[in-house]
């Protein structure tokens, strides 16, 4: 008997999308083009305005290409020693800011993930109570004084250290993991803190780069808690720099004291908005990358 060849068997065809689901698959794309549209559309037209000519802007004449290509803001905020120094801090308080809210928020949350914890109810109520509740401006503001932590790092890292929507994500995340694993770590002798740090972090790379992003973020934005707390010019982020900055220009006082900066007073919201948020957007696809290489690490394989 002569078997057939490779050739003769019977071609299988895979399944065939139904008519409902290939409109389906198109809506969504369109849909979805969309969203990218109007998402890139803000952020391409305060490019545009932070490069074109206070002339253009005010007529209303600028969308995503510049008009009248002009540097003036620029060269008014980098020509100034002052804006570089507040950069710093910037950069000095996010990193700081990041490292102890990572590793409290860490610890916190791996605690509150233990079911056998005594006292356990009572510390997340205590966790979700000042999400709701807090003392108030004036309370916090006579706090941090007596603490003597104004006109530090300190006064804009201790009281926002912990984001309680964090910690409990960071606590679901926790208690997803196999207790298995924990199990089987003691049992080879480990203690509480080597699991934590030989089993427990290298699986948790995934959360903890997404705690980073949304913690570093927060910093970096955050300007209010220096406003209130710090008094010297060379202690302040770059946030409340350029927020002074916009005010002074914008102010009848400034407009007959410095030609240069009225002429630019049109584009410097759209160049703070740029140079604060450039460094985030530079650091964030690398941040992304070791989340989802932080993902595969971290897979449980069944």
């Amino acid at each position: 008997m002569i078997l057939g060849t490779k050739s003769d068997a019977p071609k299988t065809r895979g399944p065939v999308d139904s008519r409902g689901y290939r409109i389906f698959r198109i809506v969504n794309t369109v849909v979805l083009l969309g969203v990218v549209v109007v998402t890139l559309f803000p952020f391409l037209n305060i490019v545009a305005r932070s490069l074109s000519e206070e002339a253009y802007i005010i007529a209303g004449e600028v969308t995503i290409v510049p008009r009248g290509f002009d540097l003036t803001a620029y060269k008014l905020l980098m020509s100034d020693a002052m804006f570089w120094t507040n950069y710093r801090n910037t950069v000095v308080y996010t990193v700081v800011a990041t490292l102890i809210s990572i590793v409290l928020t860490t610890c916190y949350a791996y605690v509150l993930s233990k079911p056998q914890l005594k006292g356990r109810p009572f510390l997340i109520g205590v966790a979700l109570f000042t999400m709701f509740f807090s003392g108030g401006l004036i309370p916090n503001y006579v706090l941090v004084t007596s603490l003597g932590m104004k006109n530090t790092i300190w006064a804009v890292v201790i009281p926002n250290a912990i984001s309680v929507f964090n910690l409990l994500v960071m606590k679901a995340f926790f208690e997803s993991l196999p207790s298995e694993l924990e199990e089987a770590a003691a049992v080879d002798g480990l203690n509480t803190y080597g699991i934590l740090l030989r089993i427990v972090l290298p699986l948790s790379k995934a959360i903890i780069a997404t705690m980073v992003l949304f913690y570093a973020v927060s910093f970096w934005n955050s300007w209010f808690a220096a406003f209130l707390y710090m008094d010297r010019q060379d202690l302040l982020p770059v946030t409340v720099y350029l927020r002074n900055l916009i005010a002074g220009a914008t102010s009848a006082e400034s407009a007959a004291a410095d030609a240069d900066k009225v002429q630019a007073a049109a584009t410097l919201q759209a160049v703070t908005i740029v140079l604060t948020t450039l460094p985030i957007l530079a650091v964030y696809p690398f941040v992304q990358r070791f989340f989802v290489r932080g993902v595969m690490l971290g897979a449980v394989k069944g």
